[in-house]
């Protein structure tokens, strides 16, 4: 029988713990993992604080607790307050049915981004037309999303379908 003194003992009490905490963390992941492949996803994170919503020439921001729109040069469109917050209440309470990679996308119709509190980097979106599908791309996270045509229009109105129709 081998003899070891009490401070080896403790030294194995000590590592054989430290690999039950990573054996048990990691069992833990597998067991219950967080993301969902497909199904019905939210579009943002859950309760995202929204700072900033850009689409190509427009951007709505947060000033305080209302919103401001800044459009192009020449641009006649008026939006008020409650249809911007309207728009981006829209994004935040957005689920959508993830999809597998659809097959030969065109040119994107539109690309939002999206500034949140807690990300550094915006999120990009971009909403694509397949097959009169529409799909969009979240590219943060690498998720396909099928849409209708009314939840496009919830995300992307007034600034996207007011220049063309789908």
């Amino acid at each position: 029988m081998i003899q070891m003194s009490r401070k080896a003992w403790n030294n194995v009490v000590i590592f054989s713990m430290l690999l039950m905490i990573f054996f048990l963390n990691g069992l833990h992941y597998k067991l219950n993992p967080t993301d969902e492949k497909m199904g019905i996803q939210a579009v943002l994170p859950a309760q995202s604080f929204v700072l900033t919503l850009a689409f190509p020439g427009y951007k709505i921001e947060r000033i305080g607790t209302s919103w401001r729109i800044e459009l192009p040069k020449g641009a006649t469109q008026s939006y008020s307050v409650s249809e911007l917050s309207a728009m981006v209440s829209s994004w935040q309470k957005a689920q959508l049915n993830v999809i597998e990679k659809p097959p030969q996308l065109g040119e994107a119709l539109s690309v939002a981004r999206i500034w949140l509190a807690t990300h550094e980097l915006p999120l990009s979106f971009q909403l694509y037309q397949h097959s009169n599908r529409l799909i969009l791309f979240d590219k943060h996270k690498q998720r396909w999303f099928e849409l209708d045509e009314a939840q496009a229009r919830a995300l992307f109105l007034p600034i996207l379908f007011r220049q063309q129709e789908i």
